[in-house]
């Protein structure tokens, strides 16, 4: 009744201070609460729920510049007229197309070992980065920073009589002696191959000789002169060979093995007549060189960063594992696909015979398809739920399903895998690459963490 008697026009006023009053307390209340997350970069791996969707669509990707081009006509000039002696393999250039990196080697140096020097945008010789014992190993890993302030490569001592052990049998599984890093030698940077004959090069012709070398494959960085070149890892036994820049720039993930594993896992594949193809455990590494490993469990498919750099996903066999790159407490979470797979495997072999007949899914090899279907068990698994194991199909009997091969992460809450049987045989007649099939997650927060940022 007391209300009533108030006039019309004053009782909206007072409504309306009232309204922005609250709205103001409300405000004020949202800003006490630090914590509350407004990416996927602030949610952990542990707090990720995933959707499963199977065969999709392949993810588009995008070229850089290392897979597009070979050679610079610029640089290749340089060398025909400078450097007869010495063979370019290839040149890279950074991302913000102010420098290449060229690749090359002496005619006197083995095959798989390589040099690297700086060129400017124009082919001018900027500067030698590799000393005469630094030899470059892998050059189709060599990458810049996607900021192009910094050039990573992997490089060991060079491989000369008397600089490095002898191989030990590795089918009879003994390890190497105890390995020594290598102080480089002093003195003039130009090799005894012949190269006397060549033009003489500006100041920058002779790289640091004080840059420690070690006998087996280490990361290595430079900016983008070729100065200030370091080993980012320090790990002597440990072999490097693959990595892949943090789209920050921040960071490198990288898969590393001992050298026995390598020596034994080529030996037996040759033996089996096939591809050697490396197989390491995942590693995080700084720009200042701290190092953690990720995982225990080795794998073949290369790692891959989060668009926002904050997460690395790494897959083995039937099973995807996301880990944190940043953070004081850094979580992981796995991902077992072992079911799902089998279910879509079922269906899309079933819609297979229908529309082509049974024949379409004879393959040679077939019978292998099956092999390595464990799962690893991971207390930090975040999946949905599992249908139970007596609904699900036979393995055996499924050609589609086969493991992980390759990983991409697309957009924050897209991570694309795919599946495939592929085997590669060193009588190339006899490769087989089949079933390929892309499926995808989408991720999102759980529930928890969506209700802590609404509050």
């Amino acid at each position: 009744m007391l209300i009533n008697s108030i006039p019309y026009k004053f009782r909206a006023v007072c409504f309306g201070l009232l309204t922005v009053v609250l709205a103001g307390c409300t405000a004020d209340t949202r800003q006490d609460e630090p914590d509350a997350p407004v990416s996927f970069r602030e949610v952990p791996a542990q707090r990720l729920n995933y959707r499963f969707e199977a065969d999709v669509p392949p993810p588009e990707l995008k070229l850089t510049p290392a897979m597009i081009q070979q050679r610079n006509e610029a640089v290749q000039k340089f060398f025909d007229e400078n450097r007869p002696l010495e063979i370019l393999n290839r040149t890279i250039e950074s991302p913000d197309k102010t420098k290449f990196a060229a690749v090359y080697r002496e005619i006197a140096d083995e095959e798989s070992e390589f040099r690297l020097d700086i060129f400017s945008a124009d082919g001018s010789f900027v500067r030698k980065v590799t000393h005469e014992e630094m030899a470059i190993h892998f050059p189709d890993t060599i990458v810049w920073s996607p900021d192009s302030r910094n050039l990573a490569f992997v490089a060991m001592v060079r491989a000369r009589e008397g600089m490095v052990p002898a191989e030990p049998d590795p089918l009879q599984g003994k390890g190497p002696e105890e390995l020594a890093p290598q102080e480089p030698q002093t003195g003039n940077s130009n090799s005894d191959g012949g190269n006397a004959e060549t033009a003489e090069e500006p100041p920058g012709d002779k790289p640091p000789t004080d840059v420690i070398t070690f006998r087996t494959e280490q990361i290595y960085l430079c900016n983008s002169e070729g100065l200030d070149l370091k080993p980012l890892t320090k790990n002597e036994g440990l072999m490097y060979f693959y990595f892949v820049w943090a789209p920050d720039s921040s960071s490198l993930v990288s898969l590393a093995t001992s050298i026995t594993e390598w020596r034994v896992r080529e030996a037996r594949m040759k033996n089996a007549g096939e591809v050697f193809a490396p197989e390491g455990r995942p590693r995080l590494v700084e720009k200042n060189g701290r190092e953690r490993l990720l995982d225990d469990f080795p794998t073949t498919v290369w790692p891959v960063w989060s668009p926002d750099s904050a997460k690395v996903a790494v897959a083995f066999d039937r099973q995807i594992r996301i880990y944190d790159a940043i953070g004081d407490t850094p979580t992981q979470a796995a991902v077992p696909l072992q079911n799902e797979l089998l279910l879509a495997s079922k269906s899309w072999e079933e819609q297979k015979k229908a529309e082509e007949g049974p024949e379409s899914l004879a393959t040679p090899g077939s019978d292998s398809n099956s092999a390595g279907t464990g799962e690893t068990a991971d207390g930090n698994t975040n999946s949905n739920t599992q249908a139970p194991t007596s609904a699900l199909p036979d393995p055996s009997t499924l050609v589609s399903f086969n493991p992980i091969v390759a990983i991409e992460w697309t957009e924050e809450s897209m991570i694309y895998f795919q599946t495939a049987f592929v085997k590669n045989y060193l009588d190339s007649a006899e490769n087989v690459s089949s079933f390929a099939r892309w499926h995808r997650l989408i991720l999102s927060p759980q529930e928890s963490m969506m209700k802590k940022e609404e509050n």
